[in-house]
């Protein structure tokens, strides 16, 4: 069966930017491919989260438990781009790419990163898991998402914590592979980096940019977040910016 859940992973996050590109230096680009990544994620994932102090049924629920949180939001991710309602609640000027209480959020311990969720699993003595659940409570609302937060009923790290879904319900329906749509990508990105123009002083390079804006894992074109497409459209709107000069001087190196 988990054979079987990886296959499914490849065949739903397939590649969609496995072309190497040329460094301005000449030297070849490494291929991105959202499958391995999404893979390979996924292995680190079940690693870190089933609990080894749990008896053999209670790991099987909760490797099923795990599986399904998976196939539903999407696979492993290592940060978020900024403009993703799970991290949108930051200092604009200090944007974030991981939940945290700059973002909102309170209570979270041992924390793993999904496309369109998160799962945290705070110490059940300690009182952080109603700080988390209440923090989720009192975060804005947003035009494109609805965050909630669930109690699940099966453990995650270690027996002794309590294992909490917060999950991100777009609008819209999210493309094919699970990325997001270009119509609300992009309005996102450009809601988030717009205001920037009052206080900024140089222009970030696109190289500089990618991992806020396509979040990571990423390659040159594409994200576990969102397709060749949308990213192409993400940086042309962001390169037309930096080039009215709204940001300041670009800055080099």
């Amino acid at each position: 069966m988990h054979n079987n859940l990886l296959l499914r992973m490849v065949l739903q996050f397939h590649a969609q930017d496995t072309n190497c590109e040329p460094y301005a230096q000449g030297r070849l680009a490494m291929a991105f491919r959202a499958d391995e990544a999404a893979a390979a994620g996924y292995e680190r994932l079940r690693a870190y989260l089933i609990p080894r102090d749990a008896s053999p049924s209670e790991r099987t629920r909760s490797e099923e438990a795990l599986r399904n949180i998976v196939e539903k939001y999407g696979p492993p991710v290592d940060g978020y781009p900024t403009w993703h309602p799970l991290v949108r609640n930051h200092d604009g000027q200090t944007p974030e790419t991981h939940p945290n209480d700059r973002c909102g959020y309170e209570g979270l311990d041992h924390t793993v990163y999904l496309a369109h969720a998160f799962i945290t699993c705070p110490y059940t003595a300690s009182g952080k898991p109603a700080e988390v659940i209440d923090s989720v409570e009192r975060l804005p609302s947003h035009i494109a998402a609805t965050i909630t937060a669930e109690v699940l009923d099966v453990s995650f790290y270690n027996t002794g914590t309590t294992s909490i879904l917060v999950s991100c319900e777009w609008s819209e329906l999210l493309e094919p592979g699970g990325t997001v749509p270009k119509r609300l990508a992009v309005p996102l990105m450009l809601e988030q980096e717009l205001p920037c123009w009052t206080w900024a002083q140089r222009a970030e390079l696109w190289e500089t940019m990618r991992p806020y804006l396509l979040g990571n894992p990423h390659g040159q074109r594409s994200s576990l977040f969102v397709s060749q497409d949308t990213a192409l459209a993400i940086k042309k709107i962001y390169l037309a910016m930096v080039d009215s000069g709204m940001f300041g001087p670009l800055k080099m190196g």
